[in-house]
């Protein structure tokens, strides 16, 4: 699958918090592994910042599936501007379902995302409780919602819950940093990819984030 939702080397705003755990993730990846001792001094005005509210950003991540970011964020506008403000379960359940057709949802995906304004309005997911539920206890309720893989379960962990040790071996960005900077571009094996990550342990988030930052750096060469 590819990445939607990917990381930004611009400085992050200056009244977006850096998570608690960053700075004592950075010692310890700077310390342990050669690659992002070379990468993580490239960046030091950027970290991890929330997303928005779960059902906004669950929302955005199923239409951001397998398309372009600018695609993604033209179809996000439009059913914005369709859908009366906030943004919610029960505003999403009230459209015409060819008001989501025609900000540019295929059928399917228009179909996902009534299923997620189910979920939230009938109470089957429980986000209040999610900060105290452990990753895969997170995954397995939100893979219950069609239109859910793991891969946006696990971008939701990351970007919403800001949980600081999440491997997310089906995100082709990581994948790609990953072959670039530790086997010189050869195809790299989830297994292989998940050999280089033991050194990261248990900061995995923040070495994901830093090698999607270096994604810019590797277009370019």
């Amino acid at each position: 699958m590819s990445t939607t939702i990917t990381a930004s080397a611009a400085p992050v705003p200056p009244d977006s918090p850096k998570p608690g755990y960053w700075d004592e993730a950075v010692a310890h990846l700077l310390k342990r592994d050669r690659i992002l001792k070379r990468l993580i001094p490239n960046y030091p005005a950027t970290w991890l910042t929330l997303r928005g509210e779960p059902f906004v950003t669950l929302a955005r991540s199923v239409i951001g599936q397998q398309i372009a970011t600018r695609t993604a964020a033209s179809i996000w506008q439009k059913l914005l501007a369709a859908c009366p403000a906030p943004f919610s379960p029960e505003t999403v359940l009230a459209l015409d379902p060819e008001v989501l057709r025609a900000a540019g949802l295929p059928k399917r995906k228009a179909e996902y995302i009534v299923d997620l304004a189910l979920h939230f309005h009938e109470e089957r997911v429980h986000p209040e409780a999610w900060a105290g539920m452990d990753n895969e206890a997170v995954v397995d309720e939100l893979t219950a919602i069609r239109g859910i893989g793991r891969w946006t379960a696990e971008m939701f962990l990351i970007f919403n819950l800001q949980r600081p040790d999440v491997l997310p071996l089906d995100d082709a960005g990581l994948i790609r940093a990953i072959s670039h900077h530790y086997f010189s571009g050869e195809p790299v094996s989830r297994f292989e990819a998940r050999e280089v990550a033991q050194a990261w342990q248990p900061w995995r988030t923040v070495a994901t984030w830093y090698l999607w930052c270096s994604l810019d750096a590797v277009a370019v060469k």
